[in-house]
């Protein structure tokens, strides 16, 4: 259970029965069978919203109402899990039975880290500097369990490389609206994000905001849920 916030959204219940399994079903902790905690999300991104419902979970959204600011001179990795932590405590400080999810991502160009831009110019901008270079995308995703207290955090690195991109096309995408709500002004999964990646290593959905292979595995380890597909997945 955690205590309303107002105001609320409109999308702050967002259930989804299971698909993958018994995935969140099963929750055992030392060998016993408890109640199954909440599964609250921390985040007001309907991307990340969307991800744990491709995973089969059911969750409450409950966004964090935390600052994202943070010293400049903080490492991305650092960067990106102290604020997916901070949002997940924020959260769970209004919980009594829970895991809620913490998660933030950034882009980083020549070692310069980029949040959401401020208006149109500055996604214009950041779209600019992007064209036809190489960047890396770190998600940093935090568990914290209520009442106990534990806490695991995680971050994910992946690397982009985006065409060169013209003027028209730019425009066009800003006008959209859609990069406003996304780190480096762009979103993988757009119509128009989509054709300015021309290659990535690393996972797909880390660049969209939460890698989904660690984040199902590191979850099953968390709640102790076995599954073969994560032998050999550590959680240090």
């Amino acid at each position: 259970m955690c205590e309303k916030r107002e105001p609320l959204p409109r999308f702050r219940v967002c259930l989804r029965l299971p698909i993958l399994g018994n995935l969140s079903l099963n929750y055992s902790h030392n060998n016993d069978t408890v109640p199954q905690p909440t599964l609250v999300l921390a985040s007001r991104s309907p991307r990340r919203q969307n991800l744990l419902r491709q995973i089969g979970l059911q969750f409450v959204c409950i966004p964090s109402t935390v600052e994202e600011v943070i010293a400049e001179t903080v490492p991305p990795i650092e960067h990106v899990s102290i604020l997916a932590e901070r949002k997940a405590r924020d959260v769970a400080t209004g919980c009594t039975h829970a895991i809620v999810v913490g998660a933030d991502t950034i882009v980083v160009l020549e070692g310069e880290i980029i949040e959401k831009p401020v208006d149109a110019e500055d996604a214009v901008r950041m779209l600019r500097r992007l064209s036809g270079e190489r960047h890396e995308v770190y998600t940093g995703y935090s568990l914290v369990e209520v009442p106990s207290g534990r806490v695991l955090t995680r971050h994910v690195r992946t690397e982009v490389w985006f065409r060169q991109l013209d003027s028209d096309e730019i425009l066009a995408y800003v006008k959209s609206g859609s990069p406003m709500d996304k780190a480096g002004a762009y979103g993988i999964q757009d119509d128009f994000g989509a054709v300015f990646v021309r290659r990535i290593v690393g996972d797909f959905y880390n660049v969209m905001g939460l890698p989904l292979c660690d984040f199902y595995c590191a979850y099953r380890q968390f709640t102790n849920q076995k599954h073969e597909g994560c032998n050999g997945f550590e959680l240090a």
